[in-house]
Order: structure tokens, then C-alpha cells, then sequence
């Protein structure tokens, strides 16, 4: 095992520049997931530490040593790809093992270690199969015990559980976790999907653009995302976001083009009129006489909870409820906002007032 460091890196294609300067300190032992949209350089970052991508500026390092011009199977590091990337013509213990032999590992070693990544894994039962006989879960364990065996100072994941149906992805996402939580490996993942991001990490690193927008655990980003766009990538469903003007004279509110007022706890200081956008989680609104009237248009039961589309004003939001209510669209209800789980955001650049 062993830390990672990623200082100042930059990566250009041409005059393009994909990514601007990241920096991200990864402590030995520690599962980080780089999450964003398509696009935002996450994908291209990892690949640069496995090797695969040339780094344009700045280091990488692995331990105390900087890995720039290492080449990728000097580096130390086991890589699980999106479409598991298996040998069809080998079995599952051929392909576990194909790496240590490579290497020139002797086969009692090459057994040792095959059989004992299968057990952790389950697929002590499935060594004498191929590929094409295996699931789709089956397939990503076997890629993953592929890496096991290697025992790597760092386990890189390139959105492993993309290519798997919703229920499976659930259940991969335990074992992925659980495994690390057996073998203290550092591990780096990325995804697109903030689901996995919360349920998994030790530490998210967001990502847009190219930059880190943020990086903290996945509660300190939920609670406390620094910007508008940390804000709604965290949390499913989004955070709404409201248009309106900040007043700050006496107790605070925000106030929206229809004239709603929407409740704040604190303010900050000589804003009164100042242009802001209010931020408030679905589940952080709830039905209440006092409330901000608004229109149902949509009502989308999913069993556990029941998602609520309403428009107030110009605007639409969405609320979720645990509990089940009698609403149909059309129908006018009240709305009010937990006042101590707002937000509040500047409407020029986005940060978090």
C-alpha cells in the first residue's frame, strides 16, 4: 500500500488543455472517487496515473517516488476497466493468473494467489470457466480478482459497474467496498455516478472542466458543497435552485419574483437586495399551512417515497416525501423550506455565501 500524490498536473492535447492545474493528496489506505459529467478530465487524470496517458506538466507520485516517465507496468498498479477486458479463451483462473505469469511467477505462487482472491471473491466455483459462461457481476469479479492477485500499492477503477443492470450495480458496490475495507488498499475510482461517489468513498473529488471543484467526504459535500455546481451534482434528486432577491433587514428571507418569501436562518452582512439563487434539497421541503403556495404537475410514487414536481411561480422544484400524501396534478399545495437546511449562492459566480 501506499499514498498517492497528484500535484499541479496539467494535460494538453495540441492547444487544447483538458486538465488545468489538479492537485490531489490521496493518504495510504484511502478510497477516493473522482466523480463529474463527461468530460471533465476524471477519466484522462486516471489514466495519467496509471500510465497510460502522458502528463503535460506537474507530478505524480507513488509513494515517495514520482512516476511521470515510469512506465505503466512499473508503477505498482492494478487497473479494473469498464468492460473487464478478459481473455475469451482462457479460464477464470487463467485470466487471474495471466499477469503473475508474465512476471515469470513460479505456479505454486501463481495457484496461491488466484486461489486465495477467489476466495474473497466467490468464484472459487467458477475457476474452470470462460468468459462467456459468466454474468455480467461474475465478469467484473473475475477482473477484479485479476487485480487482487497482483497485490498492488494502488487499485485504480475506470467505472467499473457502468455496464451492469441497477440491482447488480447495488450489490458490486457493497463488494467493492467490503473488499477494500479487507484489504486497506489505496484505491482511486471513477464514475459519473454521485450515487456510487457517496455510498463508497472515503473522499470525492469533484470534478467540472478540467479543475476540482471540491474535495472533502461525501457528507461534508453534501452538507457543505462550496458552489452551485457541487450543490446540484451532489444529492439525487438535484438541489432546486430559486432565483431571488436577498433581504437582510431584521429576519432574513429571500424573495421571489411573484413575491413567495423563502425563510433563511442567517444572512450575510450589507446584502440587503443583492441578486442570489436560494438552494434547497427536495427532501428539505415540506407541506405546511405557512408554506409558499405552488402547483403540482407532477406526482411520481416510487414506492419508499413519493417525488413531487411543482411549479412556483416561473419556476419548477421537486420535493420528496417518506411519508404518502393524497396529491394529484393540478392540485395547490403549501411548500415550506426547512430554513436551517438552505443554502444560499451568489448569482454571479455560484459560491456558497
Amino acid at each position: 500500500m501506499s499514498s498517492v500524490h497528484i500535484r499541479d498536473v496539467r494535460k494538453s492535447f495540441g492547444n487544447f488543455e483538458v486538465l488545468h492545474g489538479v492537485t490531489v493528496p490521496i493518504e495510504d489506505g484511502e478510497f477516493v472517487v473522482l466523480v463529474g459529467p463527461s468530460g471533465c478530465g476524471k477519466s484522462t487524470l486516471l489514466r495519467m496515473l496509471a500510465g497510460l496517458e502522458n502528463i503535460t506538466s506537474g507530478t505524480i507520485s507513488i509513494g515517495d517516488r514520482v512516476v511521470n516517465n515510469v512506465q505503466p507496468k512499473e508503477r505498482d498498479i492494478a487497473m479494473v476497466f469498464q468492460n473487464y477486458a478478459l481473455y475469451p479463451h482462457m479460464t477464470v483462473a487463467d485470466n487471474m493468473g495471466f499477469s503473475l505469469k508474465l512476471r515469470g511467477a513460479d505456479t505454486d505462487e501463481i495457484n496461491k494467489r488466484v486461489k486465495r482472491a477467489s476466495e474473497i471473491l466467490a468464484l472459487t466455483p467458477l475457476l474452470d470457466r470462460f468468459p462467456r459462461q459468466l454474468s455480467g457481476g461474475q465478469r467484473q469479479r473475475v477482473a477484479m480478482g485479476r487485480a487482487i492477485v497482483r497485490d498492488p500499492q494502488v487499485f485504480l477503477f475506470d467505472e467499473p459497474l457502468s455496464n451492469l443492470d441497477a440491482k447488480l450495480r447495488v450489490a458490486m458496490r457493497a463488494e467493492i467496498k467490503e473488499l477494500h475495507q479487507r484489504l486497506k488498499t489505496t484505491t482511486v475510482y471513477v464514475t459519473h455516478d454521485q450515487i456510487e461517489a457517496m455510498t463508497m468513498a472515503d473522499k470525492i473529488v469533484v470534478m467540472h472542466d478540467g479543475i476540482v471543484e471540491q474535495m472533502g467526504s461525501p457528507l461534508d459535500l453534501y452538507d457543505k458543497p462550496d458552489n452551485q455546481f457541487v450543490a446540484g451534482f451532489i444529492g439525487s434528486p438535484a438541489m432546486n435552485f430559486l432565483d431571488g432577491t436577498l433581504k437582510a433587514n431584521g429576519q432574513p428571507y429571500v424573495e421571489l419574483d411573484n413575491g413567495a418569501r423563502l425563510p433563511l436562518t442567517t444572512a450575510p452582512t450589507a446584502s440587503d437586495g443583492r441578486p442570489v439563487v436560494y438552494g434547497v434539497r427536495p427532501e428539505h421541503l415540506e407541506f405546511a399551512s405557512d408554506g409558499i403556495e405552488a402547483e403540482i404537475i407532477v406526482v411520481e410514487p416510487t414506492g419508499s417515497e413519493t417525488q413531487i414536481v411543482a411549479r412556483l411561480g416561473k419556476q419548477d422544484i421537486i420535493a420528496v416525501f417518506r411519508d404518502r400524501h393524497d396529491v394529484n396534478p393540478g392540485d395547490k399545495v403549501h411548500l415550506r423550506p426547512r430554513a436551517v437546511s438552505t443554502h444560499l449562492f451568489d448569482k454571479d459566480n455560484g459560491r456558497r455565501l
